[in-house]
Formats: C-alpha cells, structure tokens, sequence
C-alpha cells in the first residue's frame, strides 16, 4: 500500500489516541535543558515524495535532534569518503547493550559496533573537516541544508546544558576509540558531537532530511540503502530487532523526543514528543508510527 492512501482526518484521530501515551514516558532530566519540555507535546508531520505533505499536533514547537542526526552524519561521511574508508572505523552490526556502552565497545577492542550509538557516530566525527568542533559543525550544518533544502541551526542553549555535564561516558568511548586508532583528535570529536546533536529545527526540517534517505536524486542509491538497512537494524538501540519485526521501517530515535522514519521511495514520517521509554525512545511516537505502518502496510517487508 502507499502513503498516499492516508488522510488527515485519519492522523488527527491517530494522535488524539496517542496523546494519552505521553504520560508514560518520562523526559530525560541528564540533560538539563531537555528536562524542561513539556512532555505532553506531541507532533506528526508525514511528507512524500512527491511533494503532499500531513501535519498534525504540535507542529510548531522546535525540537533538537539529538541522536537523530547520527544516520545523516553516516551519510556525509559516505558521500565524501565512500564505504570501504568509513567501514574501516566503524561497524555495521546490532548492539544488545545501551547507546552509550563502554562495555560494549571494550569488549569489541575499540571498534564501535555501528554508526547508530555514541561510539560510531564519535567515531565518524573524524571524516568532517575543520580544526574545531564548531568548525566541523558548520560544514555538515550547511551540508545537510543544502542537500535538504532545511534550515537547521545549532541551539546554543541546549549546546550550553550539554557542555555543563561532565560526561565521563562519552570521555571514556573517545579514549577507546583514539587508542584503537578509530578517531584524530579526542576532545575536537567530542565538541564536534556535542555541537551535531544539538542541531535543531522544525518538524518540517525533520521530514525534509527524511527524504534525502527515502528518495533523493543527490544521494547515490548505495548511500542511501546502507544508512536505511542500519537504521533498520541499529536505530532503535537494542530494541531494534524486535521494532523491525513490528513496524519494519527504517528509523532513528533521539532523546529528545524525536522520531524519524523512512518509507523507502515513498516518503517520511516524522514525529515529536519528548515522553521516551527506558531505551531512549519516543512513546507516543512509537505508536504514531506503528499506527500508521499497520494501517497502511507500510514495512518493508509487506
């Protein structure tokens, strides 16, 4: 079946239902400033490719993407260096542990099993150019709105309550990694990620990166299947696997609340609420999807 066959009376009384969900999340108060979203917000934005576009609930509320951005950080570092140099640093296999296990990365020997957790997209840092992590920043900021046509930005206050954690983890992970020789310079990567997963935008700018990976005539077709299969089997943490075989999209979580999933060759769906799972997952956006796909036999698999 299509996107295409969804209406907006449909979506509207999807996300009336959804609306309940929030309440049994929780909003990740490690980081400060996303402790203070209202965790009832909730948002849906499906975009095709052809150019229709639904929206419903709180579209308007700008959103940070956090852990969002790490399969758009593979994908420029495809674009400009191709699969056999970015395979070199980092893996392409599921992980059973947390996004941010030092344990799975020093039982793997410093190489971070894939692009979708800290210690991959750490890693990948190092294939931006620029001698800082702002610099490095800029350069994927203006990437991504140019092959997106978005209009991303750096939210600087939400950049401050990142710098004011000690984060020892992620410390720790780019220790492993410089040692395994996977990452340059440690503390430009860590300042590099800090700055990329606070980029932020609308809704509408999450939808639009959607499609770069759902259809994009600027994206070699290879890029675009390898990012989509690893955020099949890697982008939900360790519940990928079992989502894969519920929904069986492509897609990728952030702490923030943010939700992006890939219709292959049909579009995007994008979601916000900032209520997540124990796993680091949007609830009510888990359900917004799984509603949708199941509605309108989207997997991949169908």
């Amino acid at each position: 079946m299509s996107l295409a066959l969804l209406s907006q009376s449909q979506l509207d009384d999807w996300v009336a239902q959804a609306r309940s969900l929030t309440s049994k999340g929780h909003l990740p108060d490690y980081i400060p400033q996303l402790a203070q979203a209202n965790p009832h917000t909730l948002a849906i934005q499906v975009q095709t490719v052809e150019g229709r576009c639904f929206v419903s609930g709180d579209t308007a509320q700008p959103l940070a993407l956090m852990s969002v951005v790490k399969p758009f950080l593979l994908l420029f570092a495809l674009e400009q260096w191709g699969a056999e140099a970015v395979f070199r640093h980092v893996g392409m296999q599921p992980s059973d542990q947390p996004f941010h296990s030092v344990a799975q990365l020093t039982l793997d020997q410093g190489f971070p099993r894939n692009p979708m957790i800290n210690s991959g997209a750490i890693a990948l840092t190092s294939f931006v150019s620029g001698d800082s992590g702002k610099t490095r920043c800029e350069t994927f900021r203006q990437w991504l709105n140019t092959q997106a046509q978005t209009q991303l930005v750096v939210n600087q206050m939400m950049l401050h309550s990142v710098r004011s954690l000690t984060n020892e983890t992620n410390r720790t992970i780019a220790r492993l990694l410089q040692k395994a020789t996977h990452l340059d310079q440690l503390e430009t990567a860590i300042d590099t990620y800090n700055h990329i997963c606070c980029l932020s935008g609308t809704l509408a700018d999450l939808a639009h990166l959607g499609l770069l990976l759902a259809h994009s005539n600027a994206i070699a077709a290879q890029h675009q299947r390898t990012v989509n299969a690893l955020m099949l089997t890697c982008g939900l943490y360790e519940v990928s696997g079992a989502l894969a075989v519920r929904i069986g999209l492509p897609m990728k979580s952030g702490v923030s609340g943010a939700l992006l999933a890939i219709v292959p060759r049909q579009g995007a769906i994008a979601c916000y609420s900032p209520a997540i799972d124990q796993t680091g997952n949007s609830v009510a956006g888990l359900f917004l999807v799984e509603t949708l796909v199941q509605a309108l036999n989207l997997s991949v698999f169908s």
